[in-house]
């Protein structure tokens, strides 16, 4: 990585998809010679040059241009063979991998997955996410990203600040109340997580490199699916395996949608097993908690997530942090918040080479 004038990383890749070009332009240049030297042949055999102006030069001088000229045309021949070849091989590969779209930066988005293909029709067209593939083909961290809205709106997006920094991001829809439960997002959470997990090497990321984020409502899912291992345990995945939380201003009590589907007042705070706070652990991956300013946060939510990164502390959790943003309410907090989970990213996913 090489910085660029804001700071941010940047990296300089050869792609693949370079490779073609570069054997293209080589046999153009190669055609070029053929014919220089074939020009020069002739115009040497019909007595161009004073040297060779006597008769009998003229049959070995044309004779060695022939040679010459057969020789370079086999090479562009053999050459144009493996662009093409090169070419169609990078083709196939890449529409193995759905609905690709290739960005000005070099970049590839995969859009519109289902990672539920199995479920019912609800599932079948609300569980979808999209891949965005940095350029390059070395094993990449990913971040997966879910949106907020309350577990009652919203909708997936890759976020802008995310994007150019040699990372994948995976932004997941999930099913949203009230049509299914609570309990029934976060378990489409855990499925949008086993599903990179087990598939981000397709797309050239490394499985011991998936990080987890989200804002507010995709805040309360990144914990409660890195904190509470029995939704990722029923997708066939240790949460264990995760490279690092980062909820972004999310619920740490049991969520206020949850409440209130109980007939519980918003202002009515309750630890159940639907509390990030219920599950602390001193062995669940390494978590930064980020909030916007507590003075303009909303409900508590600044002190939420102090009480839980102390209770974290407390139960003796060794990688644990807590940011706080002063000057930004919970809608603004999430952009500003973005540099600080790359630099999470970048911290940990050195620690897997």
């Amino acid at each position: 990585p090489v910085a660029s004038a804001s700071g941010s990383p940047k990296y300089a890749t050869l792609t693949k998809s370079t490779c073609p070009q570069r054997l293209v332009d080589f046999a153009i240049r190669s055609a070029i010679a053929y014919a220089s030297i074939w020009g020069v042949a002739q115009r040497s055999a019909v007595g161009d040059h004073p040297r060779h102006s006597d008769p009998p030069f003229r049959p070995a001088i044309q004779s060695t241009a022939v040679k010459l000229s057969a020789l370079l045309l086999s090479c562009n021949c053999v050459l144009s063979c493996i662009c093409v070849l090169f070419a169609s091989q990078t083709a196939v590969a890449q529409d193995k991998l759905p609905n690709a779209t290739a960005l000005s930066d070099k970049a590839t988005i995969h859009s519109d997955i289902a990672y539920r293909p199995d479920g019912d029709p609800l599932m079948q067209s609300t569980c979808r996410l999209d891949v965005y593939q940095p350029p390059g083909d070395k094993k990449f961290p990913t971040v997966v990203w879910f949106h907020g809205g309350g577990l009652k709106g919203g909708k997936r997006s890759i976020p802008e600040r995310l994007q150019g920094n040699g990372i994948g991001i995976v932004a997941v829809t999930y099913r949203l109340t009230p049509k299914v439960t609570v309990a029934d997002c976060i378990d489409d959470a855990a499925a949008a997580v086993a599903w990179t997990l087990k598939n981000i090497d397709s797309y050239g990321g490394a499985r011991d490199k998936v990080f987890v984020s989200g804002h507010s409502a995709g805040g309360y899912l990144t914990s409660m699916i890195g904190l509470d291992k029995s939704y990722l345990k029923k997708h066939g995945v240790d949460a264990d395996e995760i490279a690092g939380l980062i909820p972004f201003s999310g619920h740490t009590i049991t969520h206020f949608t949850e409440r209130k589907a109980r007939g519980i007042d918003g202002k009515q705070p309750i630890i159940d097993n639907m509390a990030p706070l219920f599950h602390v652990r001193n062995d669940c991956p390494p978590i930064l908690f980020i909030t916007g300013d507590r003075e303009l946060e909303m409900l508590g939510r600044y002190e939420e997530n102090a009480y839980m990164w102390r209770m974290m502390k407390v139960v003796g959790h060794q990688d644990c942090d807590l940011m706080e943003l002063d000057g930004y309410n919970h809608g603004q907090m999430a952009d500003p918040a973005h540099p600080l989970l790359l630099r999470f990213m970048k911290k940990h996913a050195a620690a897997n080479p």
